[in-house]
């Protein structure tokens, strides 16, 4: 096994397993905004991540939601840690809940871990050695067209009012099979990468959500871009992953929905990288 995805491993495993010791417990839950909630499972758990992550590689920055990490200046690998994703689940007893921690080489992600503690299922990928799931290779969907397709979303836990998502959500539901919105950008982009899903799109994701899922679809056959179609980067303000089939059709919807937005004088989500 590549050596950054073992011990990424052996990080997400312990801190799956202090979710689940938690999941039982009154949540002691605290507010980061109005609606964006944090748990002392979420500080636990990334604690812990961290706490191996340099450990083992010293010299690394680490970028983690909560803030425990330390983003190295100018350094040639960052680990994207997110302790918890779906934390709002996790609160609800809703089992949709990952781990995730992804690592950066001078920006690219090259390795990626993804564990849902509750399922039990634990997604893997290493730059050129392909995308697993419990050791088995995964390949995302063979579905050629839109129409056929089921989607996911997610949405901001911030300035909800303002996102012009729904307007996408809208529109890709009437154009799909359907629309999930399980509240895990990490188990999302998996879920794509094994063709549960056939396309994810979401705005405003930070990189901790997405370093370990972008490289799971592509090293599973799919492709990650903006609405442009131009590579996304972990934290780029709009994301589409999908099977790669369905992708050109998806951003021509994109196009349209941006322009109705735009001739309506709406507010619609930066699709551009800041500079």
């Amino acid at each position: 096994m590549n050596r950054f995805v073992e011990v990424a491993t052996e990080a997400a495993r312990e801190a799956g397993a202090v979710l689940l010791a938690d999941s039982s417990r009154p949540k002691n839950i605290s507010y980061k905004s109005e609606v964006d909630i944090v748990t002392e499972t979420d500080k636990r758990s990334e604690s812990l991540i961290v706490a191996r992550l340099r450990a083992h590689f010293p010299q690394h920055g680490i970028v983690a939601e909560e803030g425990s990490g330390d983003a190295v200046a100018r350094a040639r690998f960052t680990w994207h840690v997110d302790p918890l994703d779906g934390t709002t689940n996790f609160a609800h007893g809703y089992p949709c809940v990952a781990v995730s921690i992804g690592l950066l080489e001078d920006g690219e992600p090259i390795a990626a871990v993804v564990l849902n503690p509750f399922s039990d299922e634990l997604f893997c990928a290493a730059r050129g050695e392909g995308a697993y799931l419990n050791q088995k290779r995964v390949h995302v969907s063979p579905v050629e067209k839109l129409s056929k397709s089921l989607l996911a979303t997610g949405f901001p836990t911030d300035k909800r009012v303002q996102s012009a998502n729904i307007n996408y959500y809208w529109e890709f539901t009437l154009r799909s099979h359907g629309i999930r919105r399980d509240g895990s950008a990490a188990l999302d982009l998996c879920s794509v990468a094994c063709g549960r899903f056939d396309a994810f799109w979401e705005f405003g994701l930070h990189s901790w959500d997405t370093a370990a899922g972008v490289l799971i679809v592509k090293e599973a056959g799919g492709m990650v871009t903006d609405f442009a179609g131009r590579p996304y980067h972990p934290g780029d303000p709009a994301m589409l992953a999908s099977n790669r089939r369905i992708h050109s059709e998806m951003q021509q919807v994109a196009a349209e929905i941006a322009d109705r937005l735009a001739a309506a004088s709406q507010p619609a989500p930066a699709l551009l990288p800041p500079r």
